[in-house]
């Protein structure tokens, strides 16, 4: 009865110990799942981020990694972007990333670009900027298929959409029409894909007077540490790439960037404007006002940054740097030159050294009795305004068209080459086969080949120059590349004027010379008209390219017609080794008897000149004006005490005393001439024929 009465308390406590148990499962089956749980991840997470683990709290989230490694690409030409590529790799390194340095020849950009998307890598293009604005022969395939690609619409403006690239651009603002048209390209190319630029472009310029940090090996170590900064900011997640919002490519500047182009980086994305269209409360406009305001302020402290940046960097730019940087003069050094200041050098010429044992001397030697043993090859200016295929330099010199370099005094000029000429002279004291006279008469200078390398009648005092070796009874020999008439004009009298006559037409000029002015052939048309009017000896000087400009003989007799010289150099190329500068082989050199054709063709359709003289040695003949065959003998040799007797009353006379070329000529003599048996070795030496083939380069 008593149960009855009270079973709801029994009720009560049957529910309250049934729903007690039913917690107690469901605790003990949650403590079960987290033991289970904690098990499998101790299994899976890393030991370094099980240490992490601290008081029952465990930290599952792994280090995002933001840099997975870096990729150099390089087209290169010359070898200097490849060697600018091995360089950034190295520091690259250093930031204990993984490096690959890849040559954009053995790269297919169809099967593999793409996969730079979702690699994570940052990709660094260093490409060089070749002939006309070509890309160079080993980056012609990848920009090529990068053009296609961006203007092709399969692949749209997302195809690239991840990719992390920069873009350091080599070449040399003397041609100002294409100066780094390949690195802007890829620049641009790569952009329009979808790729996103995380540094500014660089742009190395080979100019020296113009390169904004002096010289293009600066100018890459100023954008290297850019970059170098750049990624690490990347590795740590500080930065994102650019939206792509921008307009090909090129970002808006930041204070701190170059005026002339940004940093993508730099804006990570695009600002919340208010739509004009949209309704604003009254309460808002005030502080949409204030934001206006403030905008408009920001962006004009942003303006004066960059007028200051930009006067600093015109400032810079306007003073006068050397020309020769310490890279040019280290591989300049290499090749045997002696250097003199800042623009100019001396060098031994090979046909000195052979004069001195007795073994022949140069054609000049031949063609106009030029001691060869006594003549310092030299130049008062290392620049030039073209990059012949043919150059023996291999276009290590630099090139412009003025001068914008410091301008050492011709006084020092003058005294240090003689210095130098000396000094490598005495190296050949009690050498073997060397002729005492000969080496006593090789310490005094007779002749000066200003023929060297560059253009020396650019220096801007080269009539100074020119009267100071006169001064010193030193012959003078000037050769200019027929790019500036004016100075042809303006050229006091020389003992034989050269000019270079590399081809006959437009086409093959720009082809051979790659002249820097956009107006070459006027140019040249004007410096030969220019050499017309000029009393003293004047000498074309052909240089035969097999394949190249053999084929032209009508276009040059007329060129004969215009400039009238006293007598034409032809004389077939001389092959200086394989460089990547030049596609010129073995295959492009005439031989002797192919020389002699071309000139006996070209004396056929120009009656008033015949062949006069010939050396064999150096492949060369010598072309003459008749007025200098006098019954029926030759008097191309030079009267050199004639000429220093000429000069001096001129100089005396202040440049009224005028004088030609035939107040100072000379006979020729008989094995000088063309048919002798000689063919133009001096009887009096005794010719050495090298048992090796290993070649010289040196010689004028």
């Amino acid at each position: 009865m008593s149960l009855w009465i009270n079973r709801f308390y029994i009720y009560l406590g049957f529910a309250f110990g049934i729903s007690l148990w039913i917690c107690f499962q469901i605790v003990i089956r949650k403590q079960l799942f987290i033991f289970k749980d904690k098990n499998s991840q101790e299994k899976s997470v890393p030991k370094a981020t099980q240490d992490l683990m601290t008081n029952g709290y465990i930290s599952l989230q792994e280090k995002e990694v933001f840099v997975s490694g870096v990729k150099i690409f390089y087209g290169s030409q010359t070898g200097t972007a490849k060697g600018f590529a091995a360089s950034l790799a190295e520091a690259a390194a250093s930031l204990g990333l993984p490096v690959a340095v890849v040559n954009l020849k053995e790269y297919d950009p169809d099967d593999h670009l793409v996969e730079e998307a979702t690699s994570k890598n940052v990709c660094a293009f260093v490409v060089a900027t070749y002939t006309d604005g070509r890309p160079t022969e080993s980056a012609e395939w990848f920009c090529q298929w990068l053009e296609e690609a961006s203007s092709d619409f399969r692949f749209g403006k997302t195809y690239l959409k991840g990719v992390r690239y920069a873009v350091f651009g080599l070449g040399n603002s003397a041609y100002a029409s294409h100066f780094n048209k390949v690195g802007k390209n890829v620049d641009k190319w790569l952009w329009m894909l979808g790729a996103h630029r995380v540094v500014t472009r660089g742009e190395g310029d080979c100019d020296v007077a113009k390169s904004k940090h002096g010289s293009i090996e600066a100018d890459f170590r100023a954008w290297k540490t850019k970059f170098l900064a750049q990624l690490q900011a990347l590795q740590k997640g500080e930065k994102k790439p650019c939206d792509g919002n921008c307009k090909r490519g090129q970002c808006e500047s930041s204070a701190e960037e170059e005026p002339f182009e940004s940093t993508s980086e730099e804006e990570s994305g695009t600002e919340d404007h208010q739509n004009p269209n949209s309704v604003v409360d009254v309460e808002d406009l005030g502080k949409i006002m204030n934001c206006v305001k403030k905008e408009k302020r920001e962006k004009e402290q942003q303006e004066e940054k960059r007028s200051l940046v930009r006067n600093t960097v015109k400032n810079e730019a306007s003073e006068r740097r050397a020309m020769i940087t310490p890279a040019l003069r280290e591989a300049l050094t290499k090749q045997g030159y002696q250097l003199i200041g800042s623009h100019s050098g001396v060098k031994l010429c090979r046909w000195t050294k052979s004069m001195l044992r007795g073994r022949g001397g140069c054609y000049k030697h031949t063609f106009y009795g030029i001691e060869s043993h006594r003549c310092m090859e030299t130049t008062p200016s290392l620049a030039c305004a073209n990059k012949c295929v043919f150059c023996w330099r291999h276009h290590t010199n630099p090139v412009g068209t003025e001068w914008r370099w410091k301008m050492d005094q011709p006084e020092m000029i003058l005294k240090e080459a003689i210095e130098n000429h000396q000094s490598m002279i005495k190296q050949f004291k009690g050498v073997p086969g060397v002729k005492e006279e000969r080496f006593e008469e090789g310490m005094v200078v007779k002749h000066c080949a200003l023929s060297l390398v560059g253009e020396p009648i650019m220096y801007p005092e080269i009539n100074r120059f020119l009267k100071l070796l006169h001064e010193c009874k030193i012959s003078s020999f000037l050769v200019t590349n027929a790019q500036l008439p004016v100075e042809i004009r303006n050229l006091k009298p020389v003992t034989q004027l050269y000019v270079s006559v590399d081809a006959s037409t437009k086409d093959s000029l720009k082809k051979i010379d790659r002249p820097l002015f956009k107006d070459f052939w006027q140019r040249f048309l004007d410096s030969l008209k220019a050499l017309a009017a000029k009393q003293q000896r004047t000498v074309y000087r052909l240089t035969l390219v097999k394949a190249w400009n053999v084929d032209e003989l009508q276009a040059y007799a007329e060129l004969v017609s215009l400039g009238n010289p006293d007598f034409i150099e032809v004389k077939g190329v001389t092959y200086c080794g394989e460089s990547s500068a030049s596609s010129l082989t073995m295959a492009n050199v005439p031989w002797h008897e192919e020389v002699i054709h071309f000139v006996r063709d070209l004396v056929d359709l120009i009656p008033d000149y015949e062949i006069a003289c010939e050396h064999e040695h150096s492949n060369c003949l010598l072309i003459a004006h008749k007025r200098f065959k006098i019954d029926s003998e030759w008097w191309t040799w030079i009267d050199y005490n004639r000429f220093q007797e000429l000069m001096q009353e001129y100089e005396d006379s202040g440049g009224s005393a005028t004088f030609s070329a035939k107040d100072y000529m000379a006979k020729t003599p008989h094995w000088a001439l063309f048919g002798a048996c000689e063919r133009g070795f001096d009887p009096k030496d005794t010719r050495y024929q090298r048992k090796n083939k290993s070649k010289d380069i040196s010689g004028c």
